[in-house]
């Protein structure tokens, strides 16, 4: 299982560290002593089990829990460990998948990681991402699927105040839900790239920039409006090899 450790005490990750290195399917991914940091770690290794301390200076582990489904793409078990037993209630109403309480018991670990173990065994659930679908709700109870490969691109509605994305073989934008964030569409896939605070676009539809504004390839060709903004240009540019 790959495993993140997220803790603002360098001796409680290195103690962890150490116990979790006995079990064999165990790697730890990343660490962390930085909730904020370890946003951007956990959104790039998407790891099966995270161990997050609740107490850390710029972001509460239960603030952190309250975010994981917005920047995870798979089930992921985190597990609340803090010297502070009144936490257990919360995490649990976090949805936590656990609680360990420091200085770490070993007999308690070794329990959380066998019921991880079990569980991972029993989850062979398909996920949109698996097959290449999204399931995109038109309203609050009609929905259509689409190939992530056949969206164009996201655009927000300022008018409405949500997004909106613009499918292949579809004449008129479908509403999205007001919940939806641009974190939410970005972490979908890596093909979508946001250009601007309003676009965000499927990069294998991108042919050119010209005058700061996005060229794309049919279907999607008669778009003209979808400028990349100075910041999210050089992201953008990071990503890929330049001549």
């Amino acid at each position: 299982m790959k495993t993140i450790i997220i803790d603002d005490e360098q001796t409680s990750i290195d103690a962890l560290t150490q116990k979790l290195q006995s079990y064999d399917d165990i790697t730890i991914a990343g660490t962390s002593q930085s909730g904020l940091k370890g946003i951007v770690l956990v959104r790039n290794a998407q790891p099966d089990l995270l161990f997050i301390d609740v107490e850390m200076p710029d972001m509460s582990g239960l603030e952190f829990l309250n975010q994981i489904g917005n920047i995870i793409q798979k089930p992921c078990k985190v597990v609340i460990y803090t010297a502070h037993s009144n936490y257990i209630l919360p995490a649990f109403r976090g949805k936590a998948f656990d609680f360990l309480l420091k200085p770490i018991d070993d007999k308690e670990l070794k329990n959380i990681i066998q019921r991880a173990y079990i569980e991972n065994d029993g989850e062979q659930k398909p996920s949109c991402q698996q097959h290449d679908k999204l399931l995109l709700y038109m309203n609050a109870t009609d929905f259509c699927m689409t190939n992530t490969n056949d969206v164009g691109l996201f655009q927000y509605n300022r008018e409405l105040r949500v997004w909106e994305v613009l499918v292949a073989g579809r004449q008129e934008p479908v509403r999205l839900k007001r919940t939806t964030s641009n974190d939410t569409l970005l972490n979908l896939d890596p093909r979508f790239i946001q250009v601007s605070q309003r676009h965000i676009i499927n990069i294998n539809y991108l042919m050119e920039v010209s005058d700061n504004l996005c060229r794309l390839f049919p279907p999607f060709d008669k778009i003209t409006d979808v400028k990349v903004g100075r910041t999210f240009r050089k992201l953008l540019t990071e990503k890929f090899n330049s001549l």
